[in-house]
Order: structure tokens, then sequence, then C-alpha cells
């Protein structure tokens, strides 16, 4: 059965550079970084990269149509993007804008099978983007805009981040639902040392979903909690039911609908708000009374078969809302969150990994393993399905 809503993408676009490390014997590629020296490595893969890419394409491959907006600049990189993409779908590139003065933005990725991926990273026409850029009649026929990585986009977090929330607000104003995602910044960038909670204040009422990872969100929102548990280690085993609760709580107070959370190799943590908050969520939002209100869950990850973790968050973004326009309940969109997310792990791009929905949800079925989530906390237990936790209901939180 074909889906009903469709979904405009738009915000950061990058051409993905990934060598390929095996010839090297499975070394970390950080330690054969080294000055003076030569390292035979392989082939090199490209493969279009960034949210607008990597959740708008692998919203196609999953059956919701979708429009791409971003822009791109009038180099090779350029035209190398443009057919990566337009090899996806005939149309799907028509929405990529060439800036006759810009640069195509490139990523040089470091992943292997073993190591968690590093970015080398020219920001490049993405630095203009801007309001002016997005054609807000498309958005009107939409049901969902989509907007990504906002810390890679230098005219979305300058001065509070006002044009990021005009954007926001005007897609709002146009009856779409609207959800954002979060790329994690370099801390000695620009974008690193802004100051993000004014940005969160200006913006995030008119989110109404919103998609971080952890790191991103404790960097940007509580980067003093992020250094102190940096500190002491990886942050994904520190975190608690507790922080996420806290976390979730004080982006609801900021207007958010729904948040969700992405843990890496620890799943997905989600909370919903009321189902009076989600009845303004736009033309996308969770039909009254479907089960998608007051709600926390948090899901673990379904094993898999590493090669690169490229684009597994933004993968992952894009089985959540693939799943809230198809009108699934909330436990099947999460479990095909972390299903998708799982399959783009088994392949060393962004997208060659993904499946169908069709077949991600057969291998769901087909009793797919998970792993094991390990929460301890009291008044958190396994739901009926047997496949996420849920946290306790309790009519004093702020649902």
């Amino acid at each position: 059965m074909p889906p009903f809503l469709n979904a405009v993408i738009a915000g950061h676009i990058c051409l993905d550079i990934l060598p390929d490390f095996e010839v090297a014997a499975g070394r970390d590629p950080q330690s054969l970084i080294k000055p003076g020296a030569l390292v035979q490595i392989g082939v090199a893969q490209f493969s279009s990269g960034g949210p607008v890419s990597n959740t708008g394409l692998a919203l196609h491959h999953l059956g919701i149509p979708v429009h791409l907006i971003a822009k791109l600049g009038a180099d090779p990189f350029g035209g190398i993007l443009k057919a990566i993409v337009q090899g996806r779908g005939p149309r799907l590139a028509d929405g990529l804008i060439t800036d006759p003065e810009g640069v195509t933005s490139y990523s040089i990725i470091l992943s292997n099978r073993t190591t968690d991926r590093m970015f080398l990273h020219c920001t490049g026409a993405n630095d203009t983007f801007g309001p002016e850029d997005i054609d807000f009649r498309l958005v009107e026929k939409a049901d969902l805009f989509h907007f990504g990585y906002p810390p890679a986009l230098k005219r979305m977090y300058r001065g509070d981040g006002r044009e990021l929330a005009g954007v926001m607000q005007s897609a709002k104003a146009a009856g779409a639902t609207t959800s954002l995602d979060m790329s994690l910044p370099d801390p000695d960038s620009e974008s690193g040392r802004t100051d993000w909670c004014p940005i969160y204040r200006s913006v995030l009422p008119y989110v109404d979903i919103f998609l971080p990872s952890l790191d991103e969100l404790l960097y940007t929102l509580r980067r003093g909690l992020f250094i102190e548990m940096s500190s002491r280690g990886e942050l994904l085993p520190q975190t608690t039911p507790g922080l996420l609760e806290e976390l979730g709580g004080e982006l609801m107070e900021m207007g958010v609908g729904i948040v969700i959370v992405k843990m890496g190799n620890r799943g997905v943590y989600v909370r919903t708000s009321a189902e009076s908050r989600l009845s303004a969520m736009g033309r996308a939002r969770p039909e009254k009374g479907s089960g998608w209100a007051g709600s926390e869950r948090w899901t673990p990850c379904f094993k898999a078969g590493v090669v690169g973790t490229t684009g597994a968050g933004d993968a992952t973004i894009a089985g959540f809302l693939a799943g809230l326009l198809r009108r699934t309940s909330l436990e099947e969109a999460l479990r095909m969150a972390v299903a998708v997310g799982a399959c783009n792990v088994e392949a060393a791009d962004s997208l060659s990994g993904l499946r169908t929905w069709e077949g991600t949800r057969d291998r769901v079925t087909a009793g797919w393993e998970q792993l094991p989530l390990g929460i301890q906390e009291t008044g958190w237990e396994w739901d009926d399905s047997g496949m996420m936790w849920i946290g306790p209901l309790d009519s004093t939180r702020n649902y």
C-alpha cells in the first residue's frame, strides 16, 4: 500500500568520500595519519551525505514521497553529488540549488568496523543556505517539513538562531508537521563556541519533533555536564533513564511535542507530550487516541554486522518518520527506527545497507535479535511486546 503522506527535507548536504581502510589490516584509521608517512589504502567510495541526502533518500527508499532542498557549488564535487542523488530517482535532484560562486560541501570520513567514524568536513555552500532557498509553496503541500544540521549551516545559528526560527515558524504556519535534527559542532569552530540555549528557546516552540543524538543534546543544552561526563569516559554507558527524563522534560518545557534521543548502540529514547500538544503538530500529527500521547519508551538496537556507522542516526530518523507518515503505532515507528539504523551500519556508506519498508519489517517480524539494554532503574519495565522498555507514567510528570 503506497503512503499517503509526504515530506520536504531541507538543510545540509555534502559529498562523502570514504577511503577503504581494509587494506591497512583493519588498523584504526586515525592512527594512520602520520606526518611524512605513506600508507596504502583501498579505493575511495563516493556517497551523498548530510540529512537532506541521508534522511531524505532513506525516506524515499522506504516508500515516502520526498522533495529535497539543499545548496551545492558549481564545481566537480557538485556535479558528482547531483549525479548520485539523480541516480536514486530522476526528479530527486530538482530541488538542489547551485550557487555559481560557492563550493560544494564535502566530508572525508575515516571509518572502519571497529572504531567510531571521524569526519574531516568542509561546510562549503551550506554556509550561505538561508530561508530564501526554501520554496514554502512546496511546504504548503507537504505533510512533514524536516530540517537538518543547523550547527553546520552558518546562517542558521548566528543571531541566536533568528533565521532558523523563521524557517520553522514558516513551516508551521504552512500547516506542516515540523521536525529538526542536529549535528555535533566542532568545539573549536564558531558553531562549537556558540551558546545554543538561546537558540533552542527561540526555535523549539516551532518544532514538533526534535531528534538529536545524546552527545549533540548534551553538548548544546548541558555543555558543563557534557564536559564532566566526557572526562569520565564514553557518554552512553553513563546515561540513565533519569537523565533522559530530565533532558526530555526540559525540551518539552521549551515547546517540543516529541523528543527522540539517538543513542548509538543503546538504541533510541522517546518521550511524547500530551494529546493537546500532539493535536497541534500539523498534517502529519498522530491520530487522536492512537496511543502516541503521554508516552515514554527506550528501544534497544537490533544486532547487526557493523561495516561503518556513517549516516546511522539519519537512517534511524528516516525509519521513525516513515512510521509517523505511514500512520503506524508509536511502538512500530520506534522498532522501525532502530531497524533501519541497524541495516544502515551493515554498509560503509549511508544508503547501501538499507532495505525497503516491507523488507525491513519482515526482518523484524522474523525474530531479529536485539542487543541488551540493561536498564535497572525502579519503575521501568518491558512492554507487552518484550521489545522495548516503558517508563513509569505518572500524572505529576510533565508530559
